[in-house]
């Protein structure tokens, strides 16, 4: 427990450091926008509850924007940029959407199916002829919904270290998914997967001949206007007013670079501000048309927001949640039923950021929360809008979730010590070091390699340059791995080398424990 308590302690010498730059933030900070809404709703004692969340959650920055009746009622930032340089955050400070970029690709295939370019029916292959997937089946009869709408058969996040910190290009990323194992049965399963809506990313440059992102520039960021909004990290240095991603996966709060995610920038790459996606979410709530402009038909809005996959309403959130009766995902959009009405919204994780769009389409009400940081405080203030819009009681929902969100991050640095104080003592290996040493590999995902370096053993991700990690002898023929580069969603784990009946290394098995990357799919056999 030392070693929890110790970071524990840390976290809270950094947050001492950032209430400081909040407390003069909170002097500086403009006025935002502010409209009087037709809904009666208090919008000010929104923004002042939204600013005491922040400080209670110690989240360095954040934005909302908030859309009622077609007039965005407020639209203000909160907090820093950076914990570090400070920076005042506004409704222009622009921070990564991550998943909600899902959307952004549904609306760019409705616009080619509004066009007769395609249907959401015709198979995939028909325009990715080398499109497979794990069952030959499965790859013939997916369809284009199918891939908007994760019921593939594939695992929530499964494959996902393809495209993270990889330098595989898309096309690669897209030529390994046929290894990818299956977790479920096909259009009858629940799984969120980025590797498909990198698929239906691919069928525009397919259809059209222009990239995914140049697609969404022309016909969806410039008709309205989102001029501080982009679809690759490579484009952050044009523009000033940018937030810095930050973290806490040992307990102490840290800042990390942009990351590019342009591999996967059809299910998460897009970049915007408050301001900026309170004119994505007018275009929505006006099905597919805004100043006299229509961008996509009211058919394919209503397509788009047709649940497609179940997802289940366990009892705890039947509790926890006693008006959603039911929860499902159309394309690009998850949906659910909240005091009566039909709710339509997404979040979105990237490196250091979250975010969260919400939208009450009979109320022609919307809601964005962009953060700096991986909390979960935008789910907590859009429950608290919804409430406060659609009558329902007057929840703290900010002060109810931060309990969880402390157990949470307690559990996973506890998860990180767990692995040392498994500790078998006076093991020792059974090979000499140099009897790991070797290249492994298989079809899913490539080749990792082990190498004698000074003091030992080091692992090295060939497709990923900054996964490589010193192996710290742990118990028999098990490691740790301590990465040499700090990422935010996980820490250390665990290689087990295996061993054949002749006593040789026959492959290994690396194990990282988080809720995001499955390091334990990949096949490293030895070569």
């Amino acid at each position: 427990m030392h070693r929890l308590q110790s970071r524990l302690h840390g976290s809270r010498v950094g947050f001492g450091r950032l209430a400081l730059i909040l407390l003069a933030v909170v002097a500086i900070a403009g006025p935002g926008t502010f409209v009087a809404a037709q809904s009666g709703v208090d919008v000010q004692a929104l923004d002042a509850y939204i600013a005491n969340a922040q400080r209670e959650w110690g989240v360095p920055g954040m934005a909302v924007a908030i859309v009622d009746d077609g007039e965005v009622v407020l639209a203000k930032g909160y907090g820093v940029r950076d914990m570090n340089d400070g920076g005042v955050v506004d409704e222009n400070t622009m921070f990564a959407i991550a998943s909600n970029t899902k959307a952004f690709t549904s609306a760019a295939l409705a616009m080619l199916v509004d066009e007769g370019k395609m249907s959401w029916d015709d198979p995939v292959t028909e325009f990715l002829p080398g499109f497979q997937v794990y069952d030959p089946y499965v790859s013939a009869e997916m369809r284009v919904y199918d891939l908007l709408s994760h019921r593939s058969g594939l695992g929530a996040f499964s494959g996902d270290l393809l495209w993270y910190a990889s330098e595989y290009d898309v096309d690669e990323v897209l030529r390994r998914i046929r290894y990818v194992p299956q977790a479920g049965p096909f259009r009858a399963s629940y799984g969120y997967s980025n590797l498909m809506f990198m698929s239906a990313g691919q069928l525009i440059p397919a259809i059209t001949g222009h990239s995914w992102a140049d697609f969404v520039h022309q016909r969806i960021f410039e008709p309205l206007s989102m001029n501080r909004t982009i679809a690759s990290t490579s484009e952050l240095g044009r523009f000033d007013n940018v937030a810095t991603p930050h973290a806490e996966p040992e307990g102490e709060l840290r800042t990390y670079p942009w990351r590019g995610w342009d591999a996967m920038a059809a299910g998460g790459g897009i970049i915007s501000s408050a301001a900026d996606m309170a004119k994505w979410m007018t275009l929505q709530l006006n099905r597919g048309e805004i100043n006299g402009t229509r961008l996509f038909s009211e058919a394919a809005s209503r397509a788009m927001w047709t649940p497609l996959t179940s997802m289940a309403v366990s009892a705890g959130s039947e509790m926890r949640y006693p008006s959603t009766h039911f929860r499902a995902y159309g394309m690009g959009w998850s949906l659910m039923d909240y005091l009566g009405r039909r709710v339509v919204s997404h979040g979105g994780a990237y490196d250091g950021m979250y975010s969260r769009v919400a939208l009450v389409p009979e109320e022609d009400l919307g809601f964005v929360i962009l953060t700096n940081s991986t909390t979960g405080i935008s789910s907590a203030l859009m429950y608290r809008f919804l409430d406060a819009y659609l009558g329902g009681p007057e929840r703290d929902w900010a002060a109810d979730n931060l309990a969880g969100e402390k157990r949470s991050k307690i559990a996973f640095v506890e998860r990180q010590n767990k692995i040392w104080e498994s500790r078998v003592p006076d093991t020792q290996p059974s090979l000499t070091l140099e009897g790991y040493a070797g290249t492994y590999g298989g079809p899913m995902y490539g080749e990792a390699t082990v190498t004698m370096e000074t003091g030992g053993l080091v692992m090295q991700f060939l497709p990923s340059p900054e996964l490589v990690g010193d192996l710290k002898h742990l118990h028999y023929d098990t490691f740790v791995v301590e990465w040499r580069n700090d990422f935010p969603w996980f820490g250390i784990g665990t290689v087990q080398f295996v061993l054949d009946a002749a006593g040789e290394v026959a492959e290994m098995k690396v194990e990282v424990p988080n809720d995001d990357f499955w390091f334990y799919e990949l096949d490293f056999k030895r070569r």
